[in-house]
């Protein structure tokens, strides 16, 4: 799949879920940049891309559209719906073949590469390119780099062998706590969707012994954090760029534009400027917000300096050239200096937060006081009465930190500083509004009138 055409249907499925498919073809069309036939061609592309990759599904759910699947059925499924985008992203189709076969033909003993190029020619389909031996040892490289194949002691030439360590040395009670333990994390850590990749090869391994669904779900998950799935296709590739100190170049659309991907034409009658801007960054760090289910990457710019970007809003992201290692040393420890105080990737001018919080009661557990400790990072926690705590930390700017603490509600009291303390009794003013009644003057009839 090419990289901008990934990029559309990152942006079409997130704009998808994020509406529960409440817009109409038009709309979503002028929102994500493209002609309504472009829509409807890839809505039917995805479709087709879900169907061939799912088994869990019946042929009337198949043959539903996907934005219908997105409206009818968000509340009702503990799957990750988007992610089969990246079953199909993961390898081209001659790829998926090649590592099929040899991954069949090492089930029954060791092999050397030149054993499983024979095993390819003779058994992948007459319409696919048969490979060569660099092709065969690169195929072979990465299934040992990724823990799939090991390689046989012993000389040249080399012989390799499955690496099924789970089917042959576990029995089926710990592959099931092995498969119940992948399912929990995947489910509440980040990222996830490794996690949920490995969650579903258990379950083909362990359904043999428990071929009854129930086995594989004591637990069920409703996601929330659409938006977290996809952004990871762009996650490893920052990472790799960091590790390698690589300059990263990207088209990025503001979530406060109205348009979230622009087409790319290729036919210069209809060129036209294409939308979101321009960028090309040095990565330093990415920053996930557990609050907002978002992540940033901050980066470097000459003209700019550091800047930071939700990575939601990052199409067409490529790697360009390296720099030299003690330049991003230096990056790194500068923004280290500038983000001391982030309470996520804030950069204001520092202040200092005072907060007075109160127990939930006599004879409870002190679930705020726990819940402080968990997630005030380098505040600092003074005991005041037996009824209330003291909290106190130094960040930049109050906008990141105002919404975990607006979310104790009367748990929480703001005592500095003055101009924090005075928007939060305006939202709190705002909020009660909303629960007045509309009209004061309307009479509830009396018990006897309705009857």
């Amino acid at each position: 799949m090419a990289k901008e055409s990934f990029d559309k249907e990152i942006q079409f499925l997130r704009m998808l879920s994020l509406t529960s498919g409440a817009y109409n073809r038009q709309q979503y069309a002028k929102r994500l940049g493209i002609s309504v036939h472009t829509f409807d061609k890839t809505q039917r592309k995805l479709r087709d891309i879900r169907q061939s990759l799912s088994d869990q599904h019946t042929d009337s759910e198949m043959g539903s559209e996907i934005n219908e699947l997105v409206r009818f059925q968000y509340g009702e499924s503990a799957e990750p719906l988007l992610l089969f985008l990246f079953r199909a992203k993961s390898m081209k189709e001659t790829e998926v073949e090649r590592l099929s076969v040899i991954l069949h033909t090492l089930q029954d003993s060791a092999l050397t590469a030149m054993e499983l190029l024979d095993a390819c020619c003779a058994d992948l389909p007459e319409e696919l390119a048969l490979p060569d031996e660099k092709t065969i040892r690169s195929d072979l490289k990465y299934l040992e780099e990724v823990g799939v194949i090991r390689k046989e002691p012993g000389g040249r030439p080399y012989r390799y062998s499955l690496q099924q360590d789970v089917l042959t040395q576990l029995t089926p009670e710990e592959q099931l706590e092995l498969y119940d333990f992948v399912d929990m994390m995947a489910n509440t850590q980040v990222p996830s969707v490794q996690g949920y990749l490995l969650r579903d090869s258990m379950k083909k391994v362990i359904k043999a012994s428990y071929p009854q669904e129930e086995a594989t779900e004591p637990y069920i998950y409703k996601y929330h954090y659409y938006s977290r799935i996809l952004d990871e296709a762009h996650l490893y590739t920052l990472l790799g760029a960091i590790r390698q100190r690589r300059r990263v170049q990207f088209q990025y659309f503001s979530p406060k534009k109205p348009s979230s991907y622009s087409s790319q034409n290729t036919n210069p009658k209809f060129e036209r400027e294409a939308g979101g801007s321009s960028n090309r960054i040095i990565p330093i760090e990415v920053v996930y917000d557990h609050q907002y289910g978002r992540w940033y990457v901050i980066g470097y710019q000459s003209r700019r300096r550091f800047v930071k970007f939700r990575m939601e809003g990052i199409t067409q992201l490529e790697e360009l050239q390296p720099i030299e290692e003690e330049h991003m040393l230096s990056l790194k420890k500068e923004w280290a200096d500038i983000s001391r105080y982030s309470w996520l990737v804030d950069t204001g001018r520092t202040v200092t937060v005072q907060a007075r919080f109160f127990h939930p009661g006599d004879g409870q557990r002190n679930f705020i006081l726990d819940r402080v400790r968990l997630q005030g990072q380098w505040g600092t926690i003074t005991p005041e009465t037996d009824h209330s705590f003291l909290y106190e930390i130094q960040v930049n700017g109050t906008t990141e930190i105002k919404p975990w603490l607006r979310s104790f509600g009367s748990s929480c009291e703001i005592l500095a500083p003055s101009k924090l303390r005075e928007e939060m009794i305006e939202e709190w003013k705002e909020i009660a509004a909303y629960y007045e009644p509309v009209r004061e003057d309307v009479q509830l009839p009396d018990h006897d009138e309705t009857e």
